[in-house]
């Protein structure tokens, strides 16, 4: 029985780790999406093999409704586009090879002015296709409905089979880029105390470089997450969330650049001195000491990004205010001992200056009260952008919500002579 249910026990949490990987829910959802489309197809559409319908359910699907709702909007447009052209080019002069040329370049031309983005060569396609049969006028009427009933059931896919939220793939992968950082920097922390061979210097710049590839595939999954929050009936607070993933993935993109300015002058500072050490003794442990503080810090940051539920924002959010006040002291021990370093030998002051600011650098950045006013700062922005770009839908929702707040008045003793409450960003 043990042997059962660990058998099962494994193969729910299997089943669940991939319900998260978007692969596989693309898949799912695509292969439903073209079935069900191609069903409905055969009993609407006058052709007796829809593909059409599949195909356009196929492209349509996306792993968000975001991005499912712009794809349907831009093949349908390809598609009806390509059929009035292939329409006005029958009526003309027909299916010859200088027309069929012709038609090409100007469903090129003109799908780049109704701009349908990748679905640029649809638009050719669907011209080319309705242009080559004898009765044009019934199959560009069958391809327009096989599209829409495509777009359609990609849309309805949505409902019935719902796109996840990827916010939490985001999170792991902000998270794990954190994880690799303070390990680069207790790397470079080993050799600023003396304990490896100077050559390893270029080593941990090399790989602070390769941070930036890391960068581009978290910056990949926060995309994905922003599209999941957009237009997504689940969540409320779409535009905070994004803000949030973004600003938090930016901090950790300067400290990448900044860590990659501490590795080059540490490998730099280890040329110079190879073979003596690169620090005094006491310096270099307190360098190490710090940069693995500063290590901790960058991931008690990022799980503060990700985190969601309040409790728990709130004590990362404390203990990552310890751990920087705890690195600011080091940091001043630090300051003192390169400051007497340099009164001793004069040589290496701009090495260790360096090291120092950088240092500095990082700290400003991953302060609480610095991020705090960075998100007020975006959060504004956003709302304003949103205001702007989508005034009907601000005031429909302004219209909602002091509608909610008026009848929660009316309910409260005295609540109709209490003034309405000011809303906080305009």
């Amino acid at each position: 029985m043990r042997d059962v249910h660990a058998a099962w026990t494994g193969g729910v949490s299997r089943i669940a780790k991939w319900r998260q990987e978007p692969e596989v829910v693309q898949a799912v959802r695509s292969t439903g999406a073209a079935t069900i489309a191609y069903v409905v197809a055969l009993h609407l559409s006058p052709e007796p093999a829809p593909l059409t319908a599949p195909l356009t359910a196929l492209l349509v699907v996306q792993v968000t409704l975001y991005a499912t709702l712009t794809t349907s909007v831009r093949r349908v447009n390809a598609v009806v586009t390509g059929v009035v052209i292939a329409i006005g080019f029958s009526i003309l002069v027909g299916l010859t090879w200088w027309s069929l040329a012709l038609i090409i370049l100007a469903s090129l031309a003109v799908g780049h002015l109704v701009r349908v983005s990748e679905f640029v060569p649809e638009v050719a396609i669907s011209a080319m296709l309705v242009l080559g049969v004898t009765q044009v006028g019934s199959t560009a009427w069958a391809r327009v409905v096989e599209t829409l009933i495509g777009a359609a059931v990609g849309l309805g896919t949505n409902f019935v089979f719902a796109p996840p939220v990827w916010v939490s793939a985001a999170g792991e992968s902000i998270e794990g880029l954190a994880r690799r950082i303070r390990q680069l920097m207790l790397r470079v922390a080993e050799e600023t105390a003396g304990r490896g061979a100077a050559t390893r210097a270029t080593v941990n710049l090399y790989e602070a470089r390769r941070l930036d590839h890391e960068i581009v595939l978290v910056d990949a999954a926060l995309r994905q997450a922003e599209d999941s929050l957009k237009l997504n009936p689940r969540v409320r607070e779409g535009l905070l969330h994004r803000i949030v993933l973004r600003t938090g993935l930016d901090t950790l993109e300067i400290v990448t650049v900044v860590l990659r300015v501490i590795a080059r002058t540490v490998a730099d500072l280890a040329k110079e001195r190879d073979p003596e050490p690169l620090f005094e003794p006491e310096t270099g442990a307190t360098l190490e000491r710090l940069l693995s503080e500063i290590g901790d810090a960058v991931v008690s940051f990022a799980v503060l990004v990700t985190t969601e539920v309040s409790s728990n924002a709130e004590s990362a959010e404390a203990r990552l205010a310890e751990q920087l006040t705890t690195a600011g002291a080091t940091r001043d021990k630090l300051a003192g001992l390169l400051l007497e370093d340099a009164r001793r030998d004069a040589r290496w002051w701009h090495f260790h200056g360096a090291v120092l600011t950088e240092v500095n650098r990082i700290l400003d950045e991953l302060d609480t009260e610095h991020r705090a006013r960075r998100l007020l700062e975006e959060l504004d922005r956003g709302t304003r952008e949103e205001r702007e770009r989508n005034p009907r839908l601000a005031r429909l929702r302004d219209l909602v919500r002091d509608g909610r707040a008026a009848r929660l008045r009316a309910l409260l003793p005295g609540g109709r002579n209490r003034p309405a409450p000011r809303r906080r960003f305009r």
